[in-house]
């Protein structure tokens, strides 16, 4: 059987804290990174239509709005972003995406300049 996935990638500079942490902990200091983030559809049926698994201009589009959310903008002011690990953003764009995208199989948050990523398999 065959099983396809697409991937579109967005990216998006935002700035967080992480209040709980000691005093003196950078992590507790506001700063900010530069983000990547990656949403993946899978499918084993291709739409009849068309012969792709969804339309990948759809999917950047909505990708892109989600990003643009937190696009120069403080985290932490969102809600579910209030610790805002990637742990947290992948579940933030999962929620943002999962109800126009039934086949949305992983969303994946990197800060590619630090060489870090977290990725959610649903």
């Amino acid at each position: 059987m065959s099983v396809f996935e697409i991937t579109k990638a967005a990216t998006f500079d935002a700035a967080h804290h992480f209040p709980s942490e000691p005093e003196g902990s950078p992590y507790r200091r506001i700063h900010g990174h530069s983000f990547q983030v990656e949403a993946t559809v899978r499918s084993e049926v291709l739409d009849a239509e068309h012969g792709w698994v969804a339309d990948l201009g759809a999917l950047d589009r909505a990708l892109k709005a989600a990003a643009e959310e937190l696009d120069h903008g403080m985290l932490n002011e969102h809600a579910g972003l209030e610790l805002p690990s990637l742990e947290h953003l992948c579940l933030w764009f999962a929620g943002r995406l999962k109800a126009d995208w039934p086949g949305l199989s992983r969303v994946t948050v990197s800060r590619p300049t630090i060489h870090e990523r977290c990725v959610l398999t649903l």
